[in-house]
């Protein structure tokens, strides 16, 4: 599947929506997504900004994926990709398999965080996400005199210019 998302620059996502590229691999299912850019966006109070989701247990890959020219404002996660997600109160059993996350870039994101966690990498120790760029990436705390930082599992990234907050 190959998508593109031009958003004009006078485009706003608000009220809990986000961009998310997923859920991936639900139920075992083998998915593929590939050749997809989201270039243009303003998101304002959402819980995700630009999310790639996938379940533990599922095969195939999200690849060739740019996320580009962005703003944020209170946004609760900006960054985030999820490759365990679980929709049960209890940790769900780690599983073998996992969608593959491969060659994704996050290019000129800018705004604000509403949680510490502004940028979260939560990728699998058996199919790390990798091929990662983020470049010139500004995320700050909405709360005046807060900081934000990165979590970042299993991911092999690469920062280009400015990068706050980074994994490094």
């Amino acid at each position: 599947m190959s998508l593109l998302y031009d958003l004009k620059p006078n485009d706003y996502i608000m009220f809990m929506l986000h961009i998310c590229i997923g859920s991936l691999g639900a139920g075992k299912s083998k998915d593929t997504v590939s050749g997809v850019l989201v270039n243009g966006a303003k998101l304002s109070g959402t819980t995700n900004g630009v999310r790639i989701k996938t379940w533990q247990g599922g095969s195939g890959y999200a690849s060739n994926i740019r996320f580009q020219n962005i703003e944020m404002s209170n946004v609760t996660y900006p960054i985030i990709v999820d490759k365990s997600y679980c929709d049960q109160d209890k940790p769900c059993k780690e599983q073998s398999s996992a969608v593959q996350v491969k060659n994704v870039v996050y290019q000129n994101i800018k705004g604000t965080s509403a949680s510490k966690v502004a940028v979260k990498f939560d990728c699998s120790k058996n199919y790390p996400c990798q091929g990662i760029i983020l470049q010139n990436i500004n995320l700050e705390a909405e709360a005046s005199g807060e900081s934000v930082e990165a979590s970042c599992n299993n991911v092999r990234e690469i920062q280009i210019g400015a990068v706050t907050p980074s994994c490094t």
